[in-house]
């Protein structure tokens, strides 16, 4: 695979140095049977992913449900072990350390989870939740930690008497709101967003997608922000990543995928976003069949057997993430 990957310029001037450097990661998950339950197959979750982050940019990760981004957010912060590959976070092999190690880095990298409710200890206070971070990593305690975490609700739009409640007492928004502070709270460079918002009604996701873009541009966040939501990831993201069955199909800067992708599996997903106008008419690329089994994939491209400009040859070529465009990158043999 081509080791050439999107680096977009982040602002105005030199370009800012890459925080995350992900080079050939894989997640399988073994599927075990027989008497001596013997490995007879993987799941092969994740396949040769590479990309990277630079510092305070927004990276969106997509694509259908079965694509693998939640399981390489994961496994870039190690809450799953990856198979294969490295993760290099500010020059250091994450992915390589051993256990003790890692806790160091686990203030640095964060992650904000989709479900709002099933994240938070329901046996805890709103306090105790944001605040045991600081305890584990004596970054705060007594009249000092209680002072941080009510900094915290307020900069998420809550307030400091929230701290006493628990999380049963609030609204999905808000539970997520009180996640996004938990988040913050040791103040990471980077944090994975795994679908913050897909739990949530429409009226309260835009609600919180302004509060992301507004720590954003406060705090300079470096941010993951995996999604399905094409119209969401638009908004915030200033890189967007295409994953299909574990790989990833495109690599753009957010304004040029939108307006000119090249990949046909990036043209089905934005052709199913709503425009907000009925007089503009869109033609709607209509995929056929199911996401294939992530125990068998297909041969050569896994995208072949739903795609539209398909050939023989793609039964047998796996297609590298090859450049086709500034800072733009995808995984096709068409041309």
């Amino acid at each position: 695979m081509s080791e050439a990957v999107a680096t977009p310029k982040a602002g105005k001037g030199a370009p800012k140095a890459d925080l995350l450097q992900v080079r050939g990661l894989r997640k399988y998950f073994p599927i075990r049977g027989g008497v001596f339950s013997r490995v007879v197959a993987n799941v092969k979750a994740v396949e040769d992913v590479s990309f990277d982050v630079r510092r305070g940019e927004v990276v969106g990760l997509v694509g259908e449900s079965g694509s693998g981004k939640t399981t390489a957010g994961r496994a870039i912060l190690r809450l799953i072990e990856p198979t294969a590959g490295q993760v290099m976070f500010e020059g250091v092999d994450v992915a390589q350390l051993p256990k003790a190690k890692m806790r160091e880095y686990r203030k640095e990298m964060q992650i904000i989870f989709q479900d709002p409710f099933a994240s938070l200890n329901p046996r805890m206070s709103v306090g105790d939740i944001i605040g045991e971070a600081l305890t584990i990593h004596n970054l705060a305690r007594g009249k000092k930690k209680e002072e941080r975490v009510a900094n915290l609700l307020e900069r998420v739009g809550m307030n400091a008497g929230h701290m006493r409640r628990y999380p049963h007492e609030f609204s999905g928004g808000q539970r997520q709101r009180i996640g996004i502070a938990r988040a913050l709270a040791v103040d990471p460079k980077f944090i994975v967003a795994d679908e913050p918002v897909s739990a949530l009604d429409v009226s309260i996701q835009a609600q919180v997608v302004n509060l992301l873009q507004d720590l954003k541009e406060d705090l300079g966040l470096t941010m993951l922000f995996i999604a399905h939501d094409l119209g969401v990831v638009e908004y915030i993201s200033d890189k967007v990543i295409v994953m299909y069955l574990g790989r990833i199909m495109e690599i753009a800067p957010s304004k040029e995928l939108y307006r000119n992708p090249k990949h046909p599996y990036t043209e089905a997903l934005l052709s199913a976003v709503p425009i907000p106008d009925p007089t503009i008419k869109r033609e709607r690329v209509i995929l056929q069949g199911d996401i294939p089994s992530p125990i068998n994939p297909p041969s050569g491209c896994v995208f072949r057997t739903r795609c539209p400009i398909a050939v023989e040859e793609c039964k047998h070529v796996i297609p590298p993430l090859e450049e086709v465009g500034p800072d733009h990158l995808k995984a096709c043999i068409r041309r």
